[in-house]
């Protein structure tokens, strides 16, 4: 009889699995949700411990997709980042990812993506990234740019908002591009994310194939492949493997993320350092003005505190703490109040 394949924690690729996606044919959503199951499958990662939370729009209900053991919650429309504050807030243990898109995080959430992002909370934060209303029929979304067509010949004559930048000048710890047709790349990028503790921004490029995938528009399966600025190759060793990768001394630069697991960034040009703020902007404004994608790792700070470390609040998750450790008793309310006289 054949052996079945499990991971380091013994659980089989079933488990990892949600239900049966319901998005189009050939949407680059459905490739987002294989590599989230491929990566969480192989940093052996117990899907009771995640949590998953969403917003509103197509990219919204990937989390049906994968990891069907997992809690979910289909936050209001550009709510995710305070349900997800909440959560973590409740439980420090849990290890949260929430998918968003570019009309959810950059419209009428921006607001709580601007505060997410500056607050370092440990989420890996995924944008679905096409560039349009997919819900609704294919209008320009925020993220949009400058000059590209609808399928009605109608022109965008507004500049894009470029998540990445916005979350590198925000605060966000470590800040990602990539094409969610490099299966290799995004999938190295999510199990640096899952051993990264702070704020994950990982803008993913996600084709729409019904409204977004046709000539004039810059969200194309072939606009992204042609115009990919690859800014290294990235290889991810987890802390429970041995490293056994060979790399010439000078051309790759290691990071060492907080569980101990390491990303080695094979530079494609000897000048890019991820881990340089003014770099990774200049490197994303000059990418934006010749009409190319910067993909890759553009931004990591792995040595900052995240939100809840600054916090400095128990080590025991706050929602299973008993009543008597939560509620002040009546002698240190009067104490307050007797201060306040």
């Amino acid at each position: 009889m054949a052996t079945l394949k499990v991971n380091r924690i013994g659980l089989e690729p079933q488990v990892y699995k949600g239900g049966k996606t319901t998005l189009c044919a050939g949407c680059g959503h459905n490739a987002i949700s294989e590599r989230i199951i491929d990566a969480f499958y192989e940093m052996g990662i117990d899907p009771v411990q995640v949590v998953k939370l969403s917003g509103i729009g197509c990219s919204s209900k990937s989390p049906a997709y994968f990891l069907g053991g997992s809690h979910g919650f289909n936050a209001v429309h550009g709510r995710m980042p305070s349900v997800g504050t909440g959560a973590m807030l409740a439980n420090k243990k849990l290890i949260a990812i929430g998918v968003s898109g570019d009309g959810d995080t950059g419209a009428i959430g921006i607001g709580q993506f601007v505060h997410l992002m500056r607050r370092n909370l440990p989420i890996i934060y995924i944008i679905e990234d096409n560039g349009c209303y997919g819900l609704t029929k294919g209008q320009f979304s925020p993220t949009a740019d400058l000059g590209s067509k609808l399928k009605t010949g109608v022109v965008n004559e507004l500049p894009p908002i470029d998540t990445c930048a916005l979350a590198v000048e925000l605060g966000a710890t470590f800040v990602a591009r990539s094409f969610s047709g490099d299966k290799k790349q995004l999938l190295s990028l999510l199990k640096a994310a899952l051993a990264h503790r702070g704020t994950v921004m990982l803008d993913v490029i996600s084709p729409c194939v019904t409204f977004n995938d046709h000539e004039g528009s810059t969200k194309s399966y072939a606009y992204v492949k042609d115009h990919a600025d690859v800014l290294e190759e990235v290889s991810f060793v987890p802390f429970f493997e041995d490293i056994s990768v060979d790399y010439a001394p000078g051309s790759t630069q290691e990071v060492t993320l907080h569980d101990g697991s390491r990303l080695f960034l094979k530079k494609l040009e000897e000048t890019y350092d991820p881990t340089d703020k003014i770099s990774a902007l200049k490197r994303l404004h000059e990418t934006a003005r010749r009409g190319e994608f910067a993909t890759g790792l553009i931004y990591i700070e792995p040595d900052r505190d995240d939100f809840l470390t600054q916090l400095n609040i128990v080590n025991e998750p706050l929602a299973t703490l008993p009543l008597s450790r939560v509620r002040p008793s009546r002698e240190a309310l009067e104490e307050i109040m007797e201060g306040l006289r």
